[in-house]
């Protein structure tokens, strides 16, 4: 007996410094696994049941010569037996995971072609089969039936530690000591052992707690665990132990102690031996909590409470999920559209957010109901959720401030502790609706995981649970319960994985101090959840008044942070326009240079622009007059001083409306505010009579040139700038011939009038601009004097009747 326990307590501290083998083997039985899942994923189990999934390419590697025992089921996915068992084996596979890498559980499909051979070279007669394969088994072997073997975890579980009593050389390297210790044996064991605590199970020897509790505790490092007797007679006397099972720490010295638990089992020594202080999961940190904290995270660190939930929490969880996670998909249509709107119709119904967060919820999930079309854009959506309206009263913080999700370091929990939080809340608030759907909540989250959660992996592994058991959910309780008895399902499976934060270990929740009555044993002595107590205490943790808002923004500056980010956001699409204007020009400068026309050439363009049918029909008349004719002839023609006259007025009228230009760029034309219609009404009017009489003043001037023309033998040029045509005109050449004078005076009196005519033309439509500038018109000044009329009669009234009643009073109080 001496020699076995001296073996078995330097085996135990040979396990401590090969863990990098251990999580080397184990990393390369994952990797097979997922390699060949492709086998496996139309039978009864998947890698989320935390069993490996044996095919012909890594069935040796995971049986033949292994370090670690391995437990295998051989079934056929028609069998109705093994469809029935399979539930037991995954519960199995769930319970005993600790106890890796001593004994690994296994599962492999016979009815797949791909694993008849492997099927056959075990010798497999029947389904289901379950085989015990020791550590280092030969190439021959073919493993050790269990016959007759029990449908339930815990005659399993005792099976398995029967076959590992009966290892035969040698022995396990990462299996521990389950043999009985002795006295002798603790006197020194402080001497060959480097750890801090020992833990001696006092029971009897039928009992399997001890060695159940010492494989428990397999991965952890700083403790180690002993089965003692009730037999032991001096271990039993020195101690005190009167109860058995029972459990007391013992130290170096001599000293000890017991260990308090509410119930003497398996599950609640388990959980208070691993958190002990400094007892840590093999391969996790050491170092001070504190100094990991202050040296490790981003930003400092927020003192939280354990037990409750933080509002801040709940709102990083949103922003990260709507502008970080949402990212990815710059465009959503089909299922992964209809996923969204579910999730958002569920975070606007059910979120027991703050005023300006509901409001932007309801905003969003608003316009997003409304869209029709198959797909949208992330843009779009995005700036629904910005408020780029300015929506009042409506904004979703921006940023993360993780308080009771916050982690040792940057990469731990946080966004899926967030995520976990937010769905227990969700599911809480909706069990106080009226008369929802049981499956809402759960199935907007399931959708969402499936189609936008990140970590594709974990999206598998969720999918896999919800096509398990998620449509058993049938009213508002089970949906609680089932989320939060697949948390716990995740917390097992990641238990010890290198995403696990050491000072925040996975655990089955709520734990024993948090809710003592939630944990309650069977008569078999395991573990058993108290539904009946579970579900008050989630209805009452995730409900909307147990909510902290510590550390959370102020309302007014998170909506002040919204308009400060909007106008910004203008400022900076402003610039940006100008920036893509100022390039086209200079690209269209590069492409077409401008050149200076000259004043004639920019006059002719604009009495293009500006002269009607009239104009024409008035062009149409002078060409077909004499004076036309020098210009046909293939001479240059010169404007008269008629003409040059008109021209100056027209000029002067457009040069007063033209507005200053900058090279390379285009004035925007200034918009009018208000129109009044007197002035426009006059000024239309008066430029129809303009029209009119320049049509009239040109044909009379045409039929004078044909009546001065008739009886003229000889013409030639004489350079008279004509100031009423515009045109060059012909003067006669021969001595003998005289103008009547009284025809000339008359031709200047006409001019000068002309001119006035013109020059008063001008005037009035100068204070015609005056006046449309003011909005004053001849009816706004007749109502003012009217209106002031009125008042003065109203007020020459009012004192007519008060100075009339003043009087009369004066009389009444004389005659009394």
């Amino acid at each position: 007996m001496a020699r076995r326990c001296g073996r078995a307590t330097s085996r135990f501290t040979e396990e401590i410094h090969i863990s990098p083998r251990k999580t080397a083997t184990s990393a390369v039985c994952l990797c097979l696994c997922l390699f060949f899942l492709s086998a496996a994923e139309a039978g009864l189990y998947t890698v989320s049941d935390q069993i490996i999934l044996l095919s012909p390419g890594n069935e040796e590697s995971v049986l033949i010569n292994s370090t670690a025992a391995t437990v295998v089921e051989f079934y056929a996915s028609w069998c109705g037996h093994c469809i029935a068992f399979s539930p037991v084996y995954k519960s199995l596979a769930r319970d005993i995971k600790e106890w890796t890498p001593a004994v690994n559980l296994a599962a492999i499909d016979c009815a797949a072609e791909e694993n008849r051979k492997v099927c056959a070279r075990y010798k497999i007669r029947g389904y289901p089969t379950i085989k015990f394969f020791h550590a280092y088994l030969k190439a021959d072997s073919t493993g050790v039936a269990f016959k007759d073997f029990p449908r339930d975890v815990r005659g399993l579980r005792n099976k398995i530690i029967d076959k590992l009593e009966t290892h035969d050389e040698p022995w396990p390297p990462a299996c521990p000591p389950l043999e009985p210790t002795s006295q002798a044996e603790i006197d020194i064991f402080f001497e060959t052992n480097n750890v801090q605590h020992l833990a001696l199970i006092f029971e009897n020897a039928k009992s399997y707690v001890g060695r159940e509790v010492t494989l428990d505790l397999l991965q952890f490092v700083n403790i180690a665990v002993r089965r003692v007797l009730s037999t032991e007679e001096g271990l039993v006397t020195k101690l005190g132990v009167t109860e058995f099972p029972s459990c007391y720490l013992y130290y170096p010295g001599g000293n000890f102690t017991r260990l308090r638990v509410n119930n003497e089992a398996r599950t609640f020594y388990s959980y208070a031996l691993q958190r002990l202080p400094r007892v840590v999961r093999s391969g996790s940190p050491l170092s001070d909590f504190t100094y990991v904290l202050t040296n490790s995270t981003e930003e400092p660190w927020k003192p939280f409470n354990r037990s409750r939930v933080y509002m801040a929490d709940l709102e990083s969880t949103l922003h990260y999920s709507l502008r970080v996670e949402l990212t990815a998909h710059s465009v959503i249509n089909g299922q992964a559209l209809v996923s969204l709107k579910k999730y958002m119709s569920v975070l606007a119904k059910y979120f027991p957010g703050r005023p300006v967060v509901m409001n932007s919820l309801r905003y969003v999930n608003s316009w997003l109901q409304k869209q029709t079309a198959d797909q949208i854009s992330y843009e779009a959506f995005k700036e629904i959720l910005d408020n780029s309206a300015q929506v009042p009263d409506t904004a979703l913080p921006e940023g993360l401030r993780w308080v009771g999700c916050q982690g040792s370091k940057p990469h731990f929990r946080r966004y899926p502790c967030g995520v976990w939080t937010l769905f227990h809340v969700l599911t809480v608030q909706a069990k106080n609706a009226i008369d929802p759907d049981p499956l809402e909540v759960l199935s907007a989250m399931r959708d969402y995981v499936h189609n936008f959660f990140g970590c594709r992996p974990c999206a598998e592994h969720f999918e896999n649970m919800a096509m398990e058991s998620l449509m058993e959910v049938n009213t508002l309780s089970s949906a609680v319960l089932w989320l939060w008895s697949r948390h716990n399902r995740v917390n097992n499976r990641l238990a010890g994985a290198l995403s696990e934060d050491p000072h925040f270990p996975k655990i089955q929740w709520p734990s024993p101090e948090m809710c003592p009555a939630c944990h309650t044993t069977k008569d078999n002595g395991d573990h058993r959840w108290s539904q009946e107590q579970v579900l008050p205490f989630l209805l009452s943790y995730f409900s909307s008044s147990s909510i902290l808002p510590d550390y959370l923004e102020n309302e007014r500056q998170i909506l002040e942070n919204q308009r400060q980010k909007h106008a910004s956001q203008q400022l900076a699409l402003a610039a940006q326009k100008r920036i893509e204007r100022r390039a086209r020009e200079a690209l269209d400068s590069t492409r077409h240079p401008p050149s200076q026309p000259t004043v004639q050439e920019g006059e002719e363009e604009e009495e293009e622009e500006e002269e009607g049918p009239q104009d024409e029909a008035v062009a149409d008349e002078e060409e077909e007059g004499g004076e036309g004719a020098p210009a046909a002839a293939g001479e240059s023609s010169e404007p008269t001083t008629w003409a040059k006259s008109d021209m100056e007025v027209s000029q002067g009228r457009r040069q007063a409306r033209r507005k200053p230009s900058i090279v390379g760029m285009r004035m925007r034309e200034l918009q009018e505010d208000i129109v009044d219609l007197d002035s426009f009404v006059n000024q239309h009017y008066k430029a129809k009579a303009l029209r009119l009489a320049a049509s009239s003043r040109v044909k009379q001037r045409t039929l004078q040139r044909e009546e001065e023309q008739e009886d003229r033998p000889v013409f030639g040029l004489g350079i008279e700038l004509d100031t009423g045509l515009g045109m060059v005109a012909l003067q006669p050449m021969e001595a003998d011939f005289e103008l009547d004078v009284g025809q000339q005076r008359k031709r200047l009196q006409k001019r000068e009038l002309t001119g006035q005519y013109f020059d008063g033309e001008a005037e009035l439509n100068h204070k015609g601009r005056w006046l449309s500038v003011l909005s004053i018109s001849k009816l706004d000044i007749s109502l003012c004097v009217i209106l002031y009329f009125l008042s003065s009669m109203c007020l020459l009234a009012m004192y007519l009747f008060f100075k009339t009643r003043l009087r009369l009073r004066r009389a009444k109080i004389a005659s009394l």
